[in-house]
C-alpha cells in the first residue's frame, strides 16, 4: 500500500476517481447511517410515552375509537399511550402537525376520511396525504347514516323528503362543520332530492348530534359509529344508510339508493398514520401490534357497539385506499361546488 501511494502516475488515478465516485460514495454511507439508525430506533422502541393525535374534539366517534386502541396498544407495548385532541379545519391542523413530526415512532396520528381523503379537494394544505406520512393499518370502518330528530314526521326518507318540500327553507341538517363527511353527505343529498334545507356546520360531530336530538337542526349524517348509541336509545330515529350496503347493526334500515335517493355513498373509514420516514420495523411493529388488538373479541365488542365494523390490513393496503380516495373525492367535491369553511 506504502509503494502503491508513491507511485505519481497511479497516484494521480486514484485521485482523480475518488473525485467522480465521490457523490455516490457520498449518498451510500448517508444510507447505511440512516438505515442503522433506524434499526437502531427500532430495536430500543418504544422507550417512552407514545402520543395519538385525534384530529377532532373529544367525545366524538374519532376520539372514542382512538382511546379504545391506545388502552390495546398501551398493554400490549408495554408503555404508556396518550390521547392529544388537536380539532380544527377538517383535521388539517392535526394532520400538520404530524406530519411536521419527529418520524420516531412517538407521535402517531388517528387518521380517517376527511384527513386523507376529503380535504385535498376543499383546501389548500400545507401537507399531502400520501406523501407525508407512513400508512400503518386500518382501524375501522363505518356507514354513515341519515339520522332525524323524533318530532319530525317521516319514518322513511321518501316521507322526509316530501315533509322538507311542503315547507321549503324552514328545515335546518346539523354537520360537523362545512367541508366534513356529513356536511358533503348532506349536500348530495340536497342535490339528489332537489331540496331547499340550510346547512348548520357545527365543531364536531357530538355538538351536532347533541342539537338535532334537542330539535334545533332536523336531520344530519353523522357515522354509524356516532349516531348508533342514540338510535339505539330512541334518542334520534335512522331513515336511511348513506352506503353500498344496509348495516348489521340496522338490518331494517334499508339505503338511501333502495329508497329511490342515488349518488349519496358515504362509507367513513379510520386508520392510523406516522411522520414520513419513521422507520419500516417500527411501522411494522405498530400495524402487527394494532391489529391484534383488533382481534381482541373484547375490543371489536366495543368497537361494534357504537356502530362501526373492525378493518384490518397491511400498512402497503391503507396507502392504495388513501391514493384511491384522494382521486375520489376531487371529483365529489367539484361536482357538488362544496366549499370548506
Amino acid at each position: 500500500m506504502l509503494h502503491l501511494l508513491t507511485a505519481p502516475p497511479f497516484s494521480l488515478k486514484v485521485s482523480t476517481r475518488s473525485m467522480v465516485f465521490r457523490p455516490w460514495l457520498a449518498g451510500l454511507s448517508m444510507a447505511l447511517l440512516a438505515t442503522a439508525s433506524g434499526q437502531a430506533l427500532a430495536q430500543g422502541w418504544p422507550a417512552k410515552t407514545i402520543t395519538i393525535v385525534v384530529p377532532t374534539a373529544a367525545g366524538g366517534a374519532n376520539d372514542a375509537m382512538a382511546r379504545i386502541i391506545g388502552l390495546g396498544l398501551g398493554t400490549r407495548l408495554g408503555q404508556s399511550v396518550i390521547v392529544e385532541n388537536k380539532a380544527g379545519a377538517n383535521g388539517a391542523i392535526a394532520s400538520e402537525y404530524v406530519a411536521r413530526a419527529a418520524p420516531d415512532g412517538y407521535t402517531i396520528m388517528f387518521g380517517y376520511i376527511a384527513t386523507h381523503g376529503i380535504n385535498p379537494a376543499l383546501q389548500k394544505l400545507k401537507y399531502d396525504p400520501v406523501t407525508d406520512f407512513e400508512p400503518i393499518g386500518m382501524v375501522a370502518a363505518s356507514p354513515t347514516v341519515l339520522v332525524a330528530n323524533n318530532a319530525v314526521a317521516a319514518k322513511n326518507v321518501k316521507e322526509l323528503v316530501q315533509v322538507i318540500k311542503a315547507k321549503p327553507g324552514t328545515f335546518n341538517y346539523a354537520s360537523a362543520g362545512n367541508g366534513t363527511a356529513p356536511h358533503i353527505a348532506g349536500e348530495l343529498f340536497k342535490l339528489s332530492s332537489g331540496l331547499d334545507v340550510v346547512s348548520i356546520p357545527y365543531k364536531g360531530s357530538a355538538p351536532a348530534v347533541v342539537d338535532t336530538i334537542a330539535g334545533n337542526t332536523q336531520f344530519m349524517f353523522p357515522s354509524l359509529f356516532t349516531a348508533y348509541p342514540h338510535i339505539k336509545e330512541g334518542r334520534l330515529k335512522a331513515l336511511g344508510i348513506a352506503g353500498e350496503k344496509r348495516s348489521a347493526l340496522l338490518p331494517d334500515v334499508p339505503t338511501l339508493a333502495e329508497q329511490g335517493i342515488a349518488n349519496v355513498n358515504m362509507a367513513q373509514w379510520y386508520a392510523m398514520f406516522a411522520p414520513a420516514k419513521t422507520p419500516k420495523a417500527v411501522i411494522e411493529r405498530l400495524n402487527r401490534e394494532m391489529n391484534a388488538v383488533l382481534a381482541d373479541k373484547a375490543v371489536e365488542k366495543k368497537i361494534e357497539d357504537q356502530g362501526a365494523e373492525v378493518e384490518t390490513g397491511t400498512p402497503e393496503q391503507l396507502k392504495a385506499l388513501v391514493q384511491k380516495e384522494v382521486a375520489r373525492w376531487k371529483g365529489v367535491v367539484s361536482t357538488a361546488k362544496i366549499k370548506a369553511e
